[in-house]
């Protein structure tokens, strides 16, 4: 890996695409509208270039013809044409660069590995950084460097994201951002020809922008090089680890898909424990367990105050809390004389959970409910549920219940001392359901759509935390 020419490729002022073409509707270009620097096209199809042209983007009929130092290249040509491609771009002395094209060892033929073959050799003696093949390359939305068109741009976050699959790439930058999870950087690196996961640790380790590190991994290339990079980055930034293939049908769908040899799921979890980094198993709870490392306190225990919103969610939440391995303790003495003073609702409870029966307390009680656990030292986080169906009933009336709420509960959030998340049980009100979660995310509360999902990615952040591995 050549670390300064991987910088310019995630920090580039000057981008080309090579061999974007109508039939796919320009993707490439038109995803990289967005980008602030200079963008040129190498296009030697004439039916094709009218078509660049007339988006405004200059095309060259080769990579050598464009006059401008060139930091980051995406290549979209078939597989046959890539070798002469590469050569163009070590010879252009290029930062980087991403190769979208597939059928190389993934493939498992002769023909498919021998090319990748020669791309690694070519891309090796010349100490050139080459993205892929099989993947889709770099995202920075404060660029506007993006792969896809959907992906946000204009501001970026503090997670940075390293994936083998360039699907994962897209739904982690889609589906984090509506959870508060905004990336710095990412990449999709597919195949893993010439730079592996190993090498964009170490870069995502010396980013500045990046507070963060998330991981989709099939397989790596020296699993000893890499974990000894792991425990390295982890002591520095939290790493978070998914891990696919961790069944015998994953683990032949990845030798077809990247070309990666799977391993047991069982040393890959000892593994990350002795690293220092947190394992998830799905793009969920790494979204869940990026959100809450992003905008929650750091726990300082495992016991839980739970406040649910009738009599059948008290006992959910305290089941799916439970065995998750949290602890739900009694509130102490203090806490239940003032409890009593205040709260004394026909079919509610002040024991943990907390039934504070949804027809009764006034947002200010509810509030005050969540003030006492604060100070209970009995407690080391606090979850609040949100019952849709049956303060919909209120909202119904009461136009302003939500965004009154929400104030309470972001006020609350910055002065509470302790870890904090809200669950929002929507039943069949899912768009008001994300119009709360939206509201709170954009004003840092962590929310979730279910009891199991925040009780699992509490656990493993709690875990995080109190081992003594997490960054100081």
């Amino acid at each position: 890996m050549n670390l300064e020419g991987l910088r310019r490729a995630f920090d580039p002022r000057c981008v080309a695409v090579v061999g974007d073409k109508k039939g796919n509707d320009y993707v490439w270009l038109r995803s990289l509208s967005t980008f602030k620097g200079a963008l040129y096209s190498v296009q030697i199809d004439q039916a094709e270039i009218r078509g660049i042209e007339d988006m405004g983007i200059r095309n060259y009929q080769s990579l050598l013809d464009i006059p401008d130092p060139i930091d980051y290249v995406v290549v979209a040509v078939p597989r046959s044409v890539t070798p002469s491609i590469v050569t163009d771009c070590i010879r252009k002395r290029v930062g980087a660069a991403t190769l979208f094209t597939s059928g190389f060892a993934e493939t498992g033929t002769k023909e498919g590995v021998g090319l990748q073959n020669t791309l690694t050799r070519l891309a090796t003696e010349a100490n050139f950084n080459l993205i892929g093949p099989n993947c889709m390359g770099i995202f920075n939305p404060a660029l506007g460097l993006r792969h896809d068109i959907n992906q946000y741009y204009g501001e970026g976050g503090e997670v940075g994201f390293i994936s083998q699959s360039g699907t994962h790439a897209i739904f982690f930058s889609l589906v984090g951002a509506l959870n508060g999870v905004k990336i710095s950087k990412s990449v999709s690196y597919g195949n893993a020809a010439v730079i592996d996961s190993t090498d964009y640790l170490e870069y995502f380790a010396g980013d500045e922008d990046t507070r963060i590190i998330g991981m989709y991994i099939e397989g790596v290339k020296n699993g000893q090089k890499f974990l000894r990079r792991l425990k390295q980055v982890a002591r520095e930034k939290a790493v978070l680890v998914w891990k696919g293939g961790n069944s015998s049908e994953g683990s032949r769908a990845i030798a077809s898909h990247t070309g990666s040899l799977a391993s047991s799921p069982a040393a890959w979890d000892a593994a990350l424990r002795q690293c220092g980094a947190i394992k998830t198993d799905n793009l969920a709870e790494l979204v869940g367990c990026a959100k809450l490392l992003l905008h929650m306190r750091a726990p300082t225990g495992f016991r839980v105050g739970l406040v649910a919103q009738s009599g059948g969610q008290s006992v959910a939440i305290a089941d799916s809390f439970s065995q998750a391995g949290l602890r739900i303790p009694t509130p102490g003495e203090n806490s239940c004389r003032e409890f009593a003073s205040f709260f004394n609702v026909i079919g509610g409870s002040y024991g943990n959970p907390m039934d504070i029966s949804w027809h009764s307390p006034s947002i200010n009680e509810s509030v005050r409910i969540l003030d006492v656990l604060d100070h209970d030292g009995n407690i080391d986080s606090l979850v609040m549920e949100l019952s849709l169906p049956f303060l919909s009933q209120i909202w119904r009336y009461y136009p302003r219940y939500v965004d009154d709420l929400v104030d309470a509960l972001v006020a609350f959030k910055e002065r509470c001392g302790k870890a904090f998340l809200v669950v929002i049980s929507a039943g069949n009100l899912e768009m008001d359901a994300c119009r709360i979660r939206d509201s709170l995310t954009a004003r840092g509360v962590p929310a979730f759509f279910d009891f199991d999902s925040a009780a699992l990615c509490l656990k493993r952040v709690t875990d995080h935390y109190l081992s003594g591995s997490s960054p100081s």
